[in-house]
């Protein structure tokens, strides 16, 4: 039987323990609806108001900051839409960079279909956008300015302070996309200039179907799904109690440091693999110390991604959220690389029970299935 290494922890990562213990208490015993009258809609509401406190004491906010969602994806088209929607008798302009994730762009996207404008700005080659071309972006009709603290697809981390800094001075709501490193380093809704922070639980061993967005209560926000009083009015629907009170056990997880294993894992490919490139920032401050994001030359990322889960390790390629479309990843065009390197993309991203002897096998593996995979390829040649 082939060993088991998941490196995909983006995507998904295995539920902790102590998550998994109070989950299963909302599957199986306490099954009400937080909307109920009962006791049993009773145990519901505290379940998420407990949580909900424990996100607020992580993210230094209050608890009546804190709406959940029903993943980072809303989280992020809820602090857009509906910051925007809410200033937009004083705007419509949004400033943003050409390397948001989709759920971003998408709803900026939207919004330019509904008479606002948008400033996108280029990225460096790691992926960072310049505060100042920010500040030089910005006019007296903007009404948000979108970032992300940590790139999904390239692993780069933005300079928030620097940004918060900016948008505190203009007074300018400014939303940090956090759902790449919550859980992972300190995130704050106090941060000078930070209005909205979003989180996905999944990134930091809680479950899938749950998002958080922090807002800044001064921030005017419209709701965007209707219907009903939950999440005090802003966001409608029955609350899944279980996922969310897993997340507030989850928030709460002792840390954990895989920076030596991303060492580990970063040196031993570039020690038994010749072209590969790191994309985004080099290891160190300015990546997340849980992502490596490389390009294999001559040969494809969905390719190398099938080999690796025949052989039991389980990667991702392409952009995150979007693997099934073929495209470039639009990270990978933002930073400019090349077509022909940007088809052999592929993310390996540790998670909280990611091991040192995970790490040697996905060494042992990893070179013989690209040379494999290079033996056949035309577009492979061996530069030694």
């Amino acid at each position: 039987m082939k060993r088991r290494v998941y490196l995909d922890h983006l995507a998904g990562s295995p539920l902790a323990e102590p998550v998994k213990e109070v989950m299963r208490q909302f599957l199986e015993e306490k099954f009400g609806s937080a909307g109920s009258l009962h006791r049993h809609g009773l145990a519901a509401r505290e379940a998420i108001e407990e949580a909900r406190t424990n996100c607020a004491e992580m993210l230094h906010a209050d608890a009546d900051e804190i709406i959940f969602t029903s993943s980072g994806t809303e989280a992020n088209n809820l602090a857009v839409k509906g910051v925007t929607w809410a200033h937009r008798e004083r705007g419509n302009h949004i400033v943003l960079s050409n390397n948001e994730h989709p759920s971003v762009e998408g709803s900026v996207a939207w919004l330019e279909e509904n008479g606002f404008e948008a400033t996108r700005l280029a990225v460096d080659g790691e992926g960072r956008v310049k505060p100042k071309t920010i500040a030089e972006a910005l006019t007296d009709r903007t009404v948000l300015i979108a970032t992300h603290h940590g790139s999904h697809d390239l692993g780069t981390i933005q300079d928030t302070a620097a940004i918060g800094t900016l948008a505190a001075e203009r007074g300018i709501p400014l939303l940090v996309d956090a759902t790449a490193v919550a859980g992972w380093v300190p995130v704050d809704l106090r941060q000078e200039g930070v209005s909205l922070l979003t989180l996905a639980s999944q990134r930091f061993g809680g479950p899938q179907g749950v998002g958080v967005l922090c807002r800044d209560r001064r921030i005017p926000l419209t709701p965007l799904i209707h219907g009903g009083a939950q999440e005090d009015g802003w966001r409608a629907g029955t609350e899944n109690v279980a996922a969310i009170a897993g997340a507030g056990v989850a928030i709460g997880l002792p840390p954990v440091n895989p920076a030596p294993l991303q060492r580990q894992l970063h040196e031993g490919l570039q020690e038994r693999v010749e072209g590969v490139r790191l994309n985004g920032a080099p290891l160190g401050e300015r990546r997340m110390a849980h992502h490596l994001s490389y390009s294999f030359e001559g040969l494809e990322g969905e390719g190398l991604a099938l080999a690796l889960d025949m052989q039991g390790i389980a990667v991702a390629s392409g952009a995150a959220c979007v693997t099934k479309n073929m495209a470039m990843p639009p990270a990978l065009a933002a930073i400019g690389l090349d077509a022909a390197l940007a088809k052999g993309n592929v993310l390996l991203s540790l998670g909280r029970d990611t091991s040192a002897d995970d790490i040697d096998y996905a060494l042992e593996v990893i070179p013989k299935q690209v040379d494999k995979l290079r033996a056949m390829s035309p577009a492979w040649v061996a530069k030694t």
